[in-house]
């Protein structure tokens, strides 16, 4: 009873506080404070200080302004036009043709951004327009990119992954390379779908462009070459064990810099609002993680979490039973809150039940992340529904039901992911070296 009633007062002083526009990490704060302050002995204003400082200081936590900072500084460049000049001749002949672009482009991007609005925005700007000009489905274009610009989540160097692992305290590194195959097994799935699509539906498709030679496209492949170089920089650097994320995540700023000032694109102007628009985003996210990081402590002082997790165990549900209640309970959240915030609110619950599970913290991470994916074009609240709308000025309804079949791709993709855990295990296995943080 006592339970019960600890987790009601939890929940009615979160959803007030989210309910009156309060930001999400000073909800949680407000909540891990009456949680502290009710029902334990610790001061509460000391635990606040002494967490908040502990997780705005920890090491592993630097990797993350550096990443953004780097996919804002390519955001600026001219990347996305490079990137459609280089990818369109290859993708001519695919049952779906140029629709791939979206997809194949938005898998480049979210290998050097970690963000899915920076995938969306920077891909999206060119080939929305050109798609549109080619008098390509409105309703392709549009869902193929809400849904594929998600991967920014998945493929290293991922913002949701770097968040988790400094919850959880696993290595980033491992959940990097965890993300490779599963991100590129997502990207597949979407053009799949594109491809026989397109073929069951032959008539709304435009006329094909004119075929070109093969040497054409390999000229045209030269456009592909900074991004392919920056890749393999950053997550080869990981990979080999040369580098930290923070390490490899620095190396990226530099290598975007450089590939900036080689495009012409990088100005004083550029540098700064690179610079701004990179300490926004990092605060917002370290501010979630601070109330985050109180939250899970009042919690344990607390005893909730520990509670709950019995509660879950004694109802006897088998690792698959688990999952898709776990499945089914982010798809709801993500209806009201984005990824980030859904992974920190309730991680200090969810990490026990997995553990006494017995089931793969970093595969669970990967599991995860494909949930939280689908939280981006979920209305009320899917952020890459709102990119979009101010992109394209559709309503969000016709967006909404335009990025459903990426949706439930990512449902398959979630299943696929407990049928077949190797997709995401493999990797980390391999990794030269420590490179924890």
């Amino acid at each position: 009873m006592e339970d019960l009633t600890l987790t009601v007062i939890f929940l009615l002083t979160l959803f007030f506080l989210l309910g009156t526009g309060v930001w999400i990490g000073l909800a949680l704060m407000g909540v891990a404070y009456v949680g502290l302050e009710l029902f334990t002995s610790r001061p509460a204003g000391d635990a606040m200080i002494t967490t908040i400082w502990t997780t705005a200081s920890s090491w592993s936590l630097t990797a993350l302004p550096l990443f953004i900072w780097m996919g804002e500084i390519l955001y600026r460049t001219r990347l996305s036009e490079d990137l459609f000049k280089g990818l369109a001749p290859w993708m001519n002949n695919l049952p779906g043709r140029l629709l791939h672009t979206n997809i194949v482009g938005c898998t480049f991007f979210a290998a050097v951004s970690g963000s899915s609005a920076a995938t969306l925005t920077t891909v999206g700007k060119m080939t929305i327009p050109e798609l549109r000009r080619r008098n390509y489905p409105e309703k392709m274009t549009i869902g193929t990119l809400a849904g594929s610009s998600t991967l920014g989540l998945m493929i290293p160097p991922s913002l949701t992954l770097i968040v988790y692992g400094v919850t959880i305290n696993e290595s980033v590194v491992q959940l990097f390379m965890a993300g490779i195959i599963p991100g590129l097994t997502l990207a597949l799935l979407f053009m799949s779908y594109v491809a026989i699509w397109s073929l069951f539906n032959k008539k709304n498709m435009p006329n094909k462009d004119p075929d070109i030679s093969f040497l054409v496209k390999l000229k045209s492949s030269k456009f592909l070459i900074p991004i392919f170089s920056l890749i393999i920089f950053v997550i080869g650097s990981m990979y080999m064990g040369w580098a930290t994320p923070t390490e490899a995540a620095a190396f990226g700023v530099i290598g975007g810099l450089v590939l900036a000032a080689l495009q012409g694109s990088l100005t004083w102007k550029t540098f700064l609002d690179s610079l701004i628009g990179a300490t926004k985003t990092s605060c917002m996210i370290a501010f979630i993680l601070m109330g985050g990081a109180f939250l899970t402590l009042s919690m344990g002082f607390t005893g909730l979490p520990r509670h709950i997790a019995e509660w879950i165990s004694g109802l006897g549900l088998s690792n698959v039973e688990l999952l898709i209640s776990l499945m089914v309970f982010y798809i709801v959240l993500g209806c009201f809150l984005d990824g980030i915030s859904s992974i920190v609110l309730t991680m200090a619950v969810v990490e026990p039940m997995i553990r006494s599970a017995g089931i793969d913290v970093i595969w669970f991470g990967i599991f995860l992340t494909v949930l939280v994916e689908m939280a981006q074009i979920t209305p009320p609240v899917g952020f890459n529904l709102f990119v979009l709308q101010g992109m394209t000025k559709h309503d969000m309804i016709f967006l909404a039901k335009s990025a459903l079949p990426m949706f439930l791709m990512m449902v398959v993709m979630a299943f696929i992911m407990i049928a077949f855990p190797e997709l995401a295990t493999y990797l980390p296995s391999t990794i030269k070296g420590p490179g924890a943080g």
